[in-house]
C-alpha cells in the first residue's frame, strides 16, 4: 500500500484537508465519470450519435423524456442521452489534442526562449504577446475558418479544432516556462553542470526543464476547461466538428435555440449541463492543486492527539 501513496493525485489528496480535499475529490470524481463516459460511450449510449431509427421505425421528433428515450429526442429525431454521452468522447479527444500539443510546443519554446535569450527571445515573446492580446475565442474562430473545420471526418475535425485551440494556449505555456527558466539558469547547480562539461542539451532537459514545469499541472487543468468552452463556442457557431461525423455539445445547443422558445427544454438543458458540470469538475481540480502548490494558500494539517498533548506540555513548562 505504501507505493500507492505517492501516485499522482493520491499524494495530493493525502496532503489536503477540509475544503481543499473536497475540491480535489469532487473534481476527480466528475473528471473520472467524464473520462469513463467517453471511453465506454459505445457501451453506455443506447443508440449511435447519428441514429434516428431502430428496427426500421423512425424515432419521434422532439419527444419528451420517456422509458425509451430517457432524455427525449431532438428536432432531427436523435436521442439526446446518446448525443450527450458521445459528445463526451469528442470533448475528451479535443482536450487531449489541444492541451498536449500546446504543452509540448509552448514548453519547448519557453525553454529555448528563456535559456538562450537574445534576439530569439525577443521575437518569441513579441509573437506570444501579439497572440495573447487577442480574445481567445475570437482567435480560435479565425483559426477555425482558416483551417476549414466545417467538413471532413471526425479525425480531421478534431485535429482542426484542437489546432485552433492550441494556438490560443501556446503563449501561456511559453510565458510561464520562460519566466521559470530565466530564474533557474542563474542557479549555482547550473553553473556547476557547465563547469563539469555537461552539454547544453543535457542541461536544458536534465536540469532546467525538470525544475521549470512544476506549476504546469495547474495550467493544464485551466486550459482543459477552457478547451471545452472554446470547442462548445466553435460548435455553437457552426465551426466545430462536422455534425454528421460526431456528437458535439456546442452544436446541439445551437440546434436547440428554437426549441427553447417553443417550450422544449430537454434538447438544450442536458448538453448545456454536460458542459457546465465538466468545466466545474476540471476547475475544482485545478483550484485544489493550486492551493496545494502555493504555500501561502496551503492549509495546515489538523493536530493529532499526540501533537496536541505535546503542545499542552510545552505550554505548562
Amino acid at each position: 500500500m505504501e507505493k500507492f501513496k505517492n501516485l499522482p493525485f493520491i499524494k495530493q489528496i493525502r496532503q489536503s484537508v477540509g475544503l481543499q480535499r473536497f475540491m480535489l475529490l469532487t473534481g476527480l470524481i466528475i473528471i473520472l465519470i467524464f473520462v469513463l463516459a467517453a471511453i465506454f460511450a459505445p457501451l453506455l449510449a443506447p443508440f449511435s450519435y447519428s441514429q434516428s431509427k431502430a428496427d426500421g421505425i423512425s424515432f419521434a421528433t422532439q419527444a419528451t423524456p420517456d422509458a425509451k428515450h430517457l432524455l427525449g429526442t431532438t428536432v432531427g429525431g436523435l436521442d439526446v442521452l446518446s448525443r450527450v454521452i458521445w459528445g463526451s468522447r469528442t470533448a475528451l479527444y479535443t482536450i487531449l489534442v489541444s492541451v498536449v500539443a500546446s504543452l509540448f510546443l509552448g514548453t519547448f519554446l519557453g525553454l529555448i526562449s528563456g535559456y538562450f535569450g537574445g534576439w530569439l527571445d525577443r521575437i518569441l515573446v513579441a509573437i506570444a504577446d501579439a497572440i495573447y492580446s487577442f480574445p481567445s475565442l475570437l482567435l480560435a474562430i479565425v483559426m477555425a475558418i482558416m483551417l476549414n473545420t466545417t467538413g471532413g471526418s471526425i479525425f480531421g475535425g478534431i485535429m482542426s479544432a484542437g489546432i485552433s485551440i492550441t494556438v490560443v494556449f501556446v503563449p501561456q505555456y511559453l510565458r510561464v516556462v520562460r519566466s521559470e527558466v530565466m530564474k533557474i539558469k542563474n542557479e549555482a547547480y547550473i553553473d556547476s553542470a557547465k563547469a563539469i562539461g555537461a552539454s547544453t542539451t543535457r542541461i536544458l532537459f536534465r536540469h532546467v526543464l525538470k525544475n521549470s514545469t512544476r506549476t504546469l499541472p495547474v495550467i493544464i487543468t485551466m486550459n482543459a476547461a477552457e478547451a471545452i468552452l472554446t470547442l462548445a463556442g466553435l460548435g455553437f457557431l457552426g465551426l466545430g466538428i462536422e455534425p454528421s461525423a460526431a456528437a458535439e455539445w456546442g452544436y446541439d445547443l445551437n440546434r436547440s435555440i428554437s426549441d427553447v422558445t417553443a417550450g422544449i427544454w430537454w434538447t438544450a438543458l442536458f448538453p448545456g449541463f454536460a458542459i457546465v458540470i465538466v468545466v466545474i469538475g476540471i476547475t475544482l481540480l485545478g483550484e485544489g492543486l493550486n492551493d496545494l502548490a502555493d504555500p501561502r494558500l496551503r492549509i495546515r494539517r489538523k493536530l493529532t492527539p499526540f501533537s496536541a498533548k505535546d503542545d499542552e506540555k510545552g505550554a505548562d513548562k
